[in-house]
């Protein structure tokens, strides 16, 4: 993320890493349970100072650390945090920090092991006004037919960054996890510190805080308004209204592409993927929390049923292409129900004859670089990009948001993150350097 190992690791060893994440746990003004201010210097007649597009995981939390940082936010969205058709509106999304080999594993492993604490701490925190639990510390075990380099590289990263793990074997896996079937299991690589958080409850309820502490949400869909030079001054709102602000974020997620075709048309890949809810054998709790972890095999993962709703066992598979993320239908066809049928037969054989309790479908956007966009937009000196997520952004989202919010309010305290978020020129379809 534009700082290679030998700079990331000379930093972390002289106790510059938290700094060199982006995040500095000491800020009592973003961990404390009490907001930065009690909203009394807000007025419903001011223009607010940011406008956010978007209410999924990019905007808001961004917008709800905007706030904490004193900042009069608005968030508009044509559907709403946590809808069905975001990103983020999905049920459940893993939480684990097993990024070994990629050019971000460092960066995105800290930054994950630090989200998985503020989930805890969201649920301590606001569990107390009886918002649903978001975060179930599952573990997660990932299973290879054999060891491989992205194993290697994560235990590496773990290893510097100080994150405890376990290597089991296969006569291990089957003592602790028995239902989970023989086929291909030749290592294991265990992350207890891993888990799972409801996803679209998660969204609700960050929106819910936000809104507790002055932030204002508003159902539309926005478009870019006037501008004047290189400044936007205002975003269209349908039906035939305008908003004003100081500064604009758009963290639209799969619609990119939609909102501003030019720019971003080809520097996202858009895909649907494939989500799959098994029922599990009544009253057999070997397949629930917290009897099993998530699990990672080559090309699909999943975790236990998660109470007290029970929605059911989780396999995620691939999924299909790029389709308008306004129309598309976001049920499985039967036509891909047999991948996840062969998965079950080859790694938890007790559920292949279980019913699917619902299938879940959402769509990804992925960048060129693999890497999240945090980025002015390039014609304006006042619009800010925010997504890219590529699969990955959602359980970093309480550091995520942090990073973002301090970069937009001029406090950034991560200067060396900046050239690996920016908006690449390159675009799909090119030849690569």
């Amino acid at each position: 993320m534009g700082v290679d190992r030998r700079t990331f690791l000379k930093a972390a060893t002289t106790g510059a890493g938290m700094s060199l994440a982006g995040f500095t746990p000491t800020s009592g003004e973003i961990h404390s349970p009490q907001p930065l201010n009690d909203g009394s210097h807000r007025s419903e007649q001011a223009a607010p100072d940011v406008v956010i597009v978007g209410a999924g995981n990019f905007g808001m939390w961004t917008a709800f650390y905007l706030t904490r940082l004193g900042a009069n936010v608005t968030v508009v969205d044509k559907y709403g945090p946590a809808n069905s058709r975001s990103t983020s509106g999905g049920e459940t999304r893993g939480v684990r920090s097993s990024y070994g080999g990629q050019s971000t594993g460092l960066l995105w492993n800290r930054w994950a092991n630090e989200a998985m604490k503020r989930w805890t701490l969201w649920d301590e925190e606001w569990g107390r006004q009886l918002l649903p639990k978001l975060f179930f510390n599952t573990g997660d075990l990932i299973v290879r037919p054999r060891m491989v380099s992205y194993l290697e590289d994560t235990m590496a990263d773990w290893d510097t960054l100080g994150v405890p793990y376990e290597l089991i074997t296969p006569d291990e896996i089957r003592y602790r996890w028995p239902v989970i079937g023989p086929e291909g299991v030749g290592v294991g690589l265990y992350e207890p510190g891993a888990g799972v958080v409801r996803a679209r409850r998660a969204i609700e309820s960050v929106a819910e805080v936000f809104r507790k502490e002055g932030g204002q949400v508003t159902i539309a869909a926005a478009e870019m308004g006037a501008r004047e030079g290189r400044q936007l001054n205002e975003l269209n709102l349908d039906p035939g209204e305008q908003i004003s602000a100081a500064t604009y974020i758009f963290a639209c997620g799969p619609w990119f592409p939609k909102v501003f075709p030019e720019l971003m048309g080809q520097r996202l890949r858009i895909s649907m993927g494939h989500t799959f809810y098994f029922a599990t054998p009544p009253g057999d709790n070997r397949y629930s929390y917290p009897n099993l972890p998530s699990y990672g095999f080559p090309g699909v993962t999943g975790w236990p049923a998660l109470g007290r709703d029970h929605r059911g066992f989780r396999v995620r598979t691939g999924g299909r292409g790029a389709e308008d993320p306004d129309l598309s239908d976001r049920w499985i066809p039967e036509e891909y129900h047999a991948r996840p049928r062969q998965v079950l037969a080859d790694h938890f054989p007790g559920l292949v004859d279980q019913p699917i309790n619902e299938t879940r479908a959402c769509h990804y956007e992925s960048s060129v670089s693999r890497n999240f966009i945090i980025d002015k937009h390039p014609d304006f000196d006042n619009v800010w990009l925010a997504g890219g997520g590529s699969a990955e952004s959602f359980k970093q989202g309480p550091v995520l948001g942090e990073y973002i919010a301090r970069r937009v309010m001029g406090l950034d305290n991560a200067p060396e993150l900046t050239e690996g978020f920016r908006l690449s020129e390159e675009e799909f379809g090119q030849p690569r350097p």
